[in-house]
Order: C-alpha cells, then structure tokens, then sequence
C-alpha cells in the first residue's frame, strides 16, 4: 500500500509539471542508512547489542539448566519409581515453560529498547530531511525503503547530506548539554 501511494505521488508530481510548467524537484533519503551509519545510530546499535548479548547469556544458562535435567532424567528413567519420574518430568515441563516465557520477556524488551533508542533519532532524522527538503526547494522527498526506488540520479540521494547534518546536529547539541 505504501509503495502503490509513493508511485501515485510520485506520477502526480509529474503530471503536475507537464500540466503547470513548474520544476519539479525530487530527493530520495535512506532512512535506515542514515540511521544506521550516523553517529547517535551506532551508539543505539551498539547499545542494543550489548543488551541482545545479557539477554542470549541468561536464555544459555537457562538453557544448559533444561538440557542438565533432560540428560539426567533420561539416564535415570529406568531406575526411578513412576512418581519421582513424574515429578522429573514436571520440573523439566516448568523449566521450559519458564523458558519459552524468558525468550518471550526478551525479545519484548529489546523490542521496546530498539523502539526507544531509534524513535527519537528517526523523529530527529525526520526534522532535519523537512529542513533540507525546504532549504533546496523540493517538491517532494522519498524513502528508499524496501527497493522502492528503481532508479534515481545519483544527485538526487539526500541520504549522506542527512546523516552528516544529523551528526553535526548531534555534536553542537552534546556541546551545549555539557
């Protein structure tokens, strides 16, 4: 859907100009380059990372604990009385349902991390795109997202201009923070 209405604005544009002589000016940005290639984006990934790795080495511990009682209980099996096996069983049950609930809980909260540490940066990414797009007069600038974009001039790329005022934005802000 989102393409179908880029490609509708994008032709309308261009029925614009035939019908009123105007230029018209189009710039296309890589949100997710220039989130991931600027200064604040690095430092989101990189603290989002750390947080995947805590998460992935108590999901391992718990883990290797299920895999201990499995290889325990499967050795034992034999020689233990129906109850004791049960009651085994259950635990192992309890483990993995702790478990499956532990990656759940995780995968939540990078989610939610991912959602904190980006949103503000892609808001700012946003201003700055707005700021550029009236600064150099375009009639319009588009997300390159998902290969939206079959081809394009590559003057028209406004995604390096972005990611470096973005950075500069963020250095003169850190600035006057301290």
């Amino acid at each position: 859907m989102k393409k179908v209405l880029v490609l509708i604005l994008v032709l309308l544009a261009f029925g614009w100009q035939t019908a009123h002589a105007a230029e018209v000016k189009i710039g296309i940005v890589d949100l997710m380059k220039a989130l991931n290639e600027s200064e604040n984006g690095k430092k989101a990934k990189a603290e989002l990372e750390t947080l995947i790795k805590s998460k992935q080495s108590s999901l391992d511990e718990k883990g290797r604990e299920i895999e201990k009682l499995k290889g325990e209980l499967d050795k034992q099996a034999s020689v233990l009385s129906p109850e004791a096996k049960k009651s085994r069983e259950e635990d192992l049950e309890r483990l993995l349902r702790e478990y499956q609930r532990l990656v759940s809980d995780s995968q939540t909260d990078v989610k939610k991390k991912e959602s904190e540490l980006t949103g503000e940066i892609l808001k700012e990414l946003r201003a700055i795109i707005d700021k550029i797009g009236q600064e150099g007069g375009y009639t319009m600038v588009i997300e390159n997202a998902d290969g939206i974009i079959l081809y394009s001039k590559k003057e028209i790329n406004l995604t390096e201009t972005v990611i470096k005022r973005y950075n500069e934005a963020g250095s003169k802000n850190t600035k006057s923070k301290k």
